[in-house]
């Protein structure tokens, strides 16, 4: 267990902490809001930030949609180069921040944004950033990485650096009182993987702290699963927000191995289909892990017990396998893919050919899943 830990943003935690924005962002510093759909004219996140953003000289930019585009983005990127822009405000869900997280790296490279995706550029170098976090999630309020997706050739591909990290991160439970039933049952759901791609994986390194604040996560995230008829409530929604948040901070991934397949097979699904985020995980996780079990049977075990609080017995990898899902169901969140508007031999070869294409031909924590076992995956997730 080696690793070097930092946490660089402040999070300000709580309701009515957009009014705090104010001292947060220098007086002198331009700034661009960057926010996704409009729900937040809708909600009074606008007005309390452009309250808190009245000494400021500040302007903004909408319109980044779920999964962002580079086509999108690169718009922003245009306003921050154009007017000296020396400060963005993110304004949103992980979509919005991930966006935002590509716009301000890019807006320091002269080339083209999409070669810091491919790994041509590497970033070292942004705009200062900044969120207001409205959707608990992916933790990307606080976090160095983003996903974008180059919807001319539907790629979808991850970076990260620390120079676009948020400086700071305002997390006010109330934001979420407006959410669709559906954004919140992902959130549930992305968190979890989140968790469990740090977690269930095929060491047993030991790990007290990483492997028991993981359990206590996914406790939390049971918990507030099996309570959502009480999601109209400042505990439920303070709860989730701040377990999204920890989800994916860092901590838990400090000095353990990492997983990450069922997310880059879940990639392939959104970029082709459409299929959110978090529901394309679930899709891919189980089938995974059914896949993986034998070199995943000691953490699957372990989950069983601390997290499911399931009997033991020779099948508890594959009860917690089970349980897996039964906490997807309980959510209305599906484990298989049932439409990609094409036959189940076209769609699986068409996603193995997107994960080859991509340099995803070796995946997991100990690069075991070959395109061979993604295909085997695929074709359990596939309905």
């Amino acid at each position: 267990m080696e690793f070097t830990y930092g946490n660089s943003t402040t999070i300000l935690f709580g309701q009515g902490q957009i009014a705090a924005i104010k001292k947060q962002i220098p007086a002198e510093k331009k700034v661009l809001v960057i926010y996704g759909g409009g729900s937040i004219k809708s909600n009074g996140v606008y007005d309390q930030v452009a309250a808190a953003l009245s000494e400021h000289q500040w302007q903004e930019f909408s319109g980044v949609e779920p999964n962002p585009t580079v086509e999108t983005m690169d718009k922003a990127v245009a306003i921050i180069k154009e007017q000296g822009i020396d400060f963005v405000l993110a304004v949103g869900g992980g979509s919005v921040i991930d966006g935002s997280k590509y716009a301000v790296a890019a807006a320091k490279y002269d080339g083209d944004g999409w070669d810091i995706l491919i790994g041509k550029h590497k970033v070292t170098e942004a705009v200062p950033l900044a969120a207001v976090l409205t959707l608990p999630a992916t933790g990307s309020e606080s976090n160095a990485g983003a996903v974008l997706t180059q919807a001319a050739t539907k790629t979808k591909l991850p970076f990260g650096s620390p120079a676009v990290q948020p400086i700071f991160a305002v997390l006010d439970p109330d934001t979420m009182k407006s959410l669709p039933e559906r954004q919140l049952k992902n959130g549930l759901v992305d968190a979890w993987v989140h968790i469990c791609e740090l977690y269930v994986t095929t060491k047993k390194e030991g790990a007290m702290v990483q492997d028991g604040y993981s359990e206590v996560l996914l406790r939390n995230l049971l918990t507030l699963a099996k309570d959502y008829d009480s999601r109209d409530n400042d505990g439920w929604r303070s709860n989730l927000m701040w377990t999204a948040n920890q989800a994916l901070s860092g901590l838990i991934g400090a000095g353990v191995a990492q997983d990450w397949a069922t997310h880059m097979i879940g990639h392939e699904l959104t970029a082709l289909y459409g299929v959110d985020h978090a529901r394309s995980l679930a899709m891919i996780q189980p089938a995974l892990y059914r896949n993986q079990i034998e070199a995943k049977r000691a953490k699957l075990e372990q989950m069983g017990t601390n997290v499911f609080a399931l009997e033991s017995g020779s099948d508890l990898a594959e009860r917690t396998i089970e349980a897996i899902e039964a906490f997807y169901h309980s959510l209305d969140v599906a484990t298989q893919l049932t439409d990609s508007g094409s036959d189940k031999i076209t769609t699986v070869k068409d996603i193995l050919a997107n994960l080859e294409a991509h340099g995803m031909s070796t995946l997991g924590e100990n690069q075991a899943i070959t395109l061979d076992e993604s295909r085997k995956i695929l074709e359990a997730s596939v309905a």
